[in-house]
């Protein structure tokens, strides 16, 4: 099991003998996502993947939440924020703009990419080490700012 697996089970436990119902729910759901994978790819997923797990049920929240503020729906978009902080813990601090803008400069250097057309090679280096620390619109951004 990956220490990041570990973690968060044990963060379940805790969990449930604090009697945080919510807190429960949603690391419950992490772990079946997680669980899934594993049944359905017959595979032990390793931290890098957890992170991934993390890093769409994320996203997929902060969409949600969008769309209910959008919608009027603030009792729903509360819900959803507290999801959000929840599955935050389980997740690498993030990068700074700085940080991420190194990080893709090395890429670009690193396969030499001087087009758009090689923007997928970029991108291919760029998200294992942003994984989870980053939003990937951004890491687009910035990789077409730096290409173009």
């Amino acid at each position: 099991m990956s220490d990041l697996k570990k973690h968060i089970s044990d963060t379940l436990k805790t969990a449930m003998r604090a009697k945080e119902k919510q807190r429960v729910t949603v690391i419950r759901t992490i772990l079946a996502e997680c669980k899934k994978i594993e049944v359905d790819e017959r595979i032990e997923l390793d931290d890098a993947r957890v992170l991934a797990v993390l890093d769409k049920m994320n996203k997929q929240r902060k969409d949600s939440n969008q769309q209910f503020l959008d919608g009027g729906r603030d009792d729903l978009a509360v819900v959803e924020q507290e999801e959000m902080a929840i599955i935050s813990e389980f997740l690498p601090t993030p990068l700074t703009d700085e940080e991420v803008g190194d990080i893709v400069k090395a890429a670009i250097e690193q396969t030499g990419a001087s087009s758009m057309q090689q923007m997928g090679a970029v991108m291919g280096i760029v998200k294992p080490q942003v994984q989870g620390r980053a939003d990937m619109a951004q890491i687009s951004k910035q990789v077409k700012a730096q290409l173009g």
